[in-house]
Protein backbone atom coordinates (compact mmCIF):
# COMPACT_ATOMS: atom_id res chain seq x y z
CA UNK A 1 0.00 0.00 0.00
CA UNK A 2 2.79 2.38 0.94
CA UNK A 3 4.59 1.66 -2.31
CA UNK A 4 1.42 2.43 -4.28
CA UNK A 5 1.07 5.79 -2.53
CA UNK A 6 4.75 6.55 -3.10
CA UNK A 7 4.51 5.71 -6.78
CA UNK A 8 1.39 7.85 -7.17
CA UNK A 9 2.93 10.94 -5.60
CA UNK A 10 6.12 10.27 -7.53
CA UNK A 11 4.24 10.45 -10.82
CA UNK A 12 2.39 13.58 -9.70
CA UNK A 13 5.69 15.17 -8.68
CA UNK A 14 7.24 14.40 -12.05
CA UNK A 15 4.46 16.29 -13.82
CA UNK A 16 4.00 19.19 -11.41
CA UNK A 17 7.67 19.83 -10.64
CA UNK A 18 8.68 19.77 -14.27
CA UNK A 19 7.49 21.27 -16.51
CA UNK A 20 4.38 22.82 -14.88
CA UNK A 21 6.01 24.42 -11.82
CA UNK A 22 8.99 25.78 -13.74
CA UNK A 23 6.76 27.30 -16.42
CA UNK A 24 4.35 28.83 -13.90
CA UNK A 25 7.14 30.32 -11.76
CA UNK A 26 8.98 31.75 -14.76
CA UNK A 27 5.81 33.11 -16.39
CA UNK A 28 4.54 34.69 -13.17
CA UNK A 29 7.96 36.16 -12.39
CA UNK A 30 8.31 37.70 -15.84
CA UNK A 31 4.73 39.02 -15.75
CA UNK A 32 5.19 40.74 -12.39
CA UNK A 33 8.67 41.93 -13.34
CA UNK A 34 7.37 43.83 -16.37
CA UNK A 35 4.18 45.02 -14.63
CA UNK A 36 6.20 46.48 -11.74
CA UNK A 37 8.89 47.83 -14.09
CA UNK A 38 11.63 45.65 -12.58
CA UNK A 39 10.81 46.56 -8.99
CA UNK A 40 13.37 44.06 -7.64
CA UNK A 41 16.16 46.01 -9.36
CA UNK A 42 14.67 49.50 -9.43
CA UNK A 43 13.99 49.65 -5.68
CA UNK A 44 16.87 47.49 -4.49
CA UNK A 45 18.56 50.44 -2.80
CA UNK A 46 15.33 51.38 -1.02
CA UNK A 47 14.93 47.81 0.19
CA UNK A 48 18.43 47.88 1.70
CA UNK A 49 17.62 51.12 3.53
CA UNK A 50 14.36 49.74 4.90
CA UNK A 51 16.17 46.79 6.46
CA UNK A 52 17.80 49.05 9.06
CA UNK A 53 14.65 51.10 9.60
CA UNK A 54 13.44 50.94 13.21
CA UNK A 55 9.80 49.93 13.92
CA UNK A 56 7.22 52.46 15.08
CA UNK A 57 7.20 50.94 18.58
CA UNK A 58 8.90 48.20 20.55
CA UNK A 59 5.84 45.99 20.06
CA UNK A 60 6.12 46.09 16.27
CA UNK A 61 8.21 43.78 14.12
CA UNK A 62 11.13 45.54 12.43
CA UNK A 63 12.03 45.04 8.78
CA UNK A 64 15.23 43.29 9.83
CA UNK A 65 13.32 40.87 12.07
CA UNK A 66 10.86 40.11 9.28
CA UNK A 67 13.80 39.46 6.93
CA UNK A 68 15.41 37.08 9.43
CA UNK A 69 12.19 35.11 9.90
CA UNK A 70 11.84 34.81 6.14
CA UNK A 71 15.50 33.80 5.74
CA UNK A 72 15.17 31.18 8.48
CA UNK A 73 12.65 29.29 6.37
CA UNK A 74 15.02 29.23 3.38
CA UNK A 75 18.51 28.60 4.73
CA UNK A 76 18.70 24.82 4.90
CA UNK A 77 16.02 23.35 2.68
CA UNK A 78 16.62 25.78 -0.16
CA UNK A 79 20.19 27.01 0.09
CA UNK A 80 21.90 23.82 1.25
CA UNK A 81 19.80 20.84 0.20
CA UNK A 82 18.22 22.43 -2.88
CA UNK A 83 21.32 24.09 -4.28
CA UNK A 84 23.58 21.09 -3.69
CA UNK A 85 21.03 18.79 -5.32
CA UNK A 86 20.74 21.12 -8.32
CA UNK A 87 24.52 21.23 -8.78
CA UNK A 88 24.79 17.43 -8.47
CA UNK A 89 22.06 16.90 -11.07
CA UNK A 90 22.80 19.74 -13.49
CA UNK A 91 26.41 20.70 -12.83
CA UNK A 92 27.81 24.14 -11.98
CA UNK A 93 25.74 25.70 -14.78
CA UNK A 94 22.68 25.17 -12.60
CA UNK A 95 23.88 28.11 -10.48
CA UNK A 96 23.26 30.50 -13.38
CA UNK A 97 19.66 29.39 -13.80
CA UNK A 98 19.07 29.56 -10.06
CA UNK A 99 20.40 33.13 -9.99
CA UNK A 100 18.23 34.05 -12.96
CA UNK A 101 15.10 32.54 -11.42
CA UNK A 102 15.95 34.25 -8.14
CA UNK A 103 16.03 37.67 -9.80
CA UNK A 104 12.83 37.02 -11.75
CA UNK A 105 11.06 35.42 -8.79
CA UNK A 106 11.84 38.41 -6.57
CA UNK A 107 9.05 40.31 -8.34
CA UNK A 108 6.58 37.53 -7.48
CA UNK A 109 7.74 37.62 -3.86
CA UNK A 110 7.22 41.41 -3.81
CA UNK A 111 3.66 41.07 -5.10
CA UNK A 112 2.89 38.27 -2.64
CA UNK A 113 4.18 40.32 0.30
CA UNK A 114 2.27 43.39 -0.87
CA UNK A 115 -1.00 41.45 -1.10
CA UNK A 116 -0.38 39.99 2.36
CA UNK A 117 -0.03 43.53 3.77
CA UNK A 118 -3.14 44.81 2.00
CA UNK A 119 -5.41 41.98 3.14
CA UNK A 120 -3.94 41.22 6.56
CA UNK A 121 -6.23 40.99 9.59
CA UNK A 122 -5.88 42.04 13.22
CA UNK A 123 -6.91 40.20 16.36
CA UNK A 124 -8.41 41.73 19.50
CA UNK A 125 -4.93 42.53 20.85
CA UNK A 126 -3.97 44.42 17.71
CA UNK A 127 -1.57 41.78 16.40
CA UNK A 128 -1.55 41.33 12.63
CA UNK A 129 -1.95 38.01 10.85
CA UNK A 130 -2.55 37.04 7.26
CA UNK A 131 -1.02 35.43 4.21
CA UNK A 132 -2.00 33.91 0.86
CA UNK A 133 -5.11 32.21 2.22
CA UNK A 134 -6.52 35.56 3.31
CA UNK A 135 -6.05 37.37 0.03
CA UNK A 136 -7.27 34.33 -1.89
CA UNK A 137 -10.46 34.56 0.14
CA UNK A 138 -10.80 38.37 0.35
CA UNK A 139 -9.48 39.46 -3.06
CA UNK A 140 -10.40 36.54 -5.27
CA UNK A 141 -13.51 35.57 -3.27
CA UNK A 142 -12.56 31.90 -3.33
CA UNK A 143 -12.96 30.64 0.27
CA UNK A 144 -12.92 26.97 -0.78
CA UNK A 145 -9.61 27.44 -2.61
CA UNK A 146 -8.24 29.31 0.42
CA UNK A 147 -9.21 26.40 2.68
CA UNK A 148 -7.60 23.88 0.32
CA UNK A 149 -4.46 26.04 0.26
CA UNK A 150 -4.32 25.97 4.07
CA UNK A 151 -4.62 22.18 4.18
CA UNK A 152 -1.82 21.69 1.66
CA UNK A 153 0.33 24.34 3.33
CA UNK A 154 0.03 22.61 6.71
CA UNK A 155 0.89 19.27 5.09
CA UNK A 156 3.85 20.84 3.29
CA UNK A 157 5.35 22.37 6.42
CA UNK A 158 4.64 19.33 8.59
CA UNK A 159 5.87 16.65 6.21
CA UNK A 160 7.72 18.47 3.43
CA UNK A 161 9.89 21.03 5.18
CA UNK A 162 10.21 19.84 8.78
CA UNK A 163 10.62 16.14 8.06
CA UNK A 164 12.98 16.84 5.18
CA UNK A 165 15.17 19.17 7.24
CA UNK A 166 15.26 16.86 10.27
CA UNK A 167 16.04 13.84 8.07
CA UNK A 168 18.86 15.65 6.27
CA UNK A 169 20.26 16.86 9.58
CA UNK A 170 20.41 13.43 11.19
CA UNK A 171 21.60 11.72 7.98
CA UNK A 172 24.55 14.12 7.79
CA UNK A 173 26.03 12.25 10.80
CA UNK A 174 25.89 8.91 8.94
CA UNK A 175 29.45 9.40 7.64
CA UNK A 176 30.84 9.32 11.21
CA UNK A 177 31.68 6.24 13.26
CA UNK A 178 29.48 7.24 16.21
CA UNK A 179 26.34 7.19 14.05
CA UNK A 180 23.76 4.69 15.24
CA UNK A 181 20.78 3.89 13.01
CA UNK A 182 18.43 3.73 15.99
CA UNK A 183 19.63 6.25 18.55
CA UNK A 184 21.10 9.04 16.42
CA UNK A 185 17.77 9.89 14.68
CA UNK A 186 15.99 9.69 18.05
CA UNK A 187 18.46 12.03 19.76
CA UNK A 188 18.54 14.52 16.89
CA UNK A 189 14.74 14.42 16.56
CA UNK A 190 14.32 14.90 20.31
CA UNK A 191 16.62 17.94 20.37
CA UNK A 192 14.82 19.47 17.39
CA UNK A 193 11.41 18.81 18.96
CA UNK A 194 12.52 20.44 22.22
CA UNK A 195 13.84 23.49 20.38
CA UNK A 196 10.66 23.86 18.33
CA UNK A 197 8.50 23.46 21.44
CA UNK A 198 10.50 26.17 23.22
CA UNK A 199 9.90 28.56 20.33
CA UNK A 200 6.25 27.72 19.71
CA UNK A 201 5.22 27.85 23.36
CA UNK A 202 6.75 31.31 23.62
CA UNK A 203 4.63 32.58 20.74
CA UNK A 204 5.52 34.58 17.67
CA UNK A 205 7.61 37.13 19.57
CA UNK A 206 9.98 34.46 20.85
CA UNK A 207 10.38 33.01 17.37
CA UNK A 208 11.22 36.46 16.01
CA UNK A 209 13.73 37.21 18.75
CA UNK A 210 15.50 33.87 18.32
CA UNK A 211 15.70 34.07 14.54
CA UNK A 212 16.99 37.64 14.81
CA UNK A 213 20.01 36.30 16.73
CA UNK A 214 20.51 32.89 15.13
CA UNK A 215 19.96 33.57 11.41
CA UNK A 216 22.81 36.10 10.95
CA UNK A 217 25.18 33.59 12.53
CA UNK A 218 23.78 30.87 10.24
CA UNK A 219 24.31 33.03 7.18
CA UNK A 220 27.89 33.94 8.07
CA UNK A 221 28.73 30.33 8.97
CA UNK A 222 27.20 29.09 5.71
CA UNK A 223 29.35 31.45 3.64
CA UNK A 224 32.53 30.69 5.60
CA UNK A 225 32.05 26.91 5.38
CA UNK A 226 31.35 27.19 1.65
CA UNK A 227 34.55 29.18 1.14
CA UNK A 228 36.55 26.64 3.17
CA UNK A 229 35.18 23.77 1.08
CA UNK A 230 36.00 25.64 -2.14
CA UNK A 231 39.52 26.36 -0.89
CA UNK A 232 40.42 22.86 0.27
CA UNK A 233 38.94 21.08 -2.77
CA UNK A 234 40.05 23.46 -5.52
CA UNK A 235 42.92 22.28 -7.76
CA UNK A 236 44.19 25.89 -7.77
CA UNK A 237 45.57 25.32 -4.27
CA UNK A 238 48.01 22.36 -4.48
CA UNK A 239 48.85 22.56 -0.80
CA UNK A 240 45.34 21.63 0.29
CA UNK A 241 44.95 18.90 2.88
CA UNK A 242 44.50 15.46 1.26
CA UNK A 243 41.81 14.36 3.69
CA UNK A 244 39.57 17.09 2.30
CA UNK A 245 40.06 16.11 -1.32
CA UNK A 246 37.08 16.07 -3.62
CA UNK A 247 37.36 12.29 -3.92
CA UNK A 248 37.07 11.83 -0.19
CA UNK A 249 34.15 14.24 0.06
CA UNK A 250 32.37 12.39 -2.74
CA UNK A 251 32.92 8.99 -1.17
CA UNK A 252 31.82 10.30 2.20
CA UNK A 253 28.65 11.66 0.69
CA UNK A 254 27.96 8.37 -1.07
CA UNK A 255 28.34 6.42 2.17
CA UNK A 256 26.03 8.87 3.93
CA UNK A 257 23.40 8.43 1.23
Amino acid sequence: MFQVITDFFGKVDEVLYYPILIIVLAAAGLFFTFRTKFVQIRLFGTACKLIVEKPASSQKVSSFQALMVSTASRVGTGNIVGVSTAICLGGPGACFWMWLMCIIGAASAFIESTLAQIFKQKDKDGNSFGGPAYYIEKALHLPVVAAIFCVFLIATYAFGFNLLCSYNLQSSFAAYDFYDELWTPIIVGGLLAAGVAFCVIGGGKRIIKLTEKIVPFMGIAYVLISLIIIFVTSPIFPARSPQFSATRLTSGQSSAD
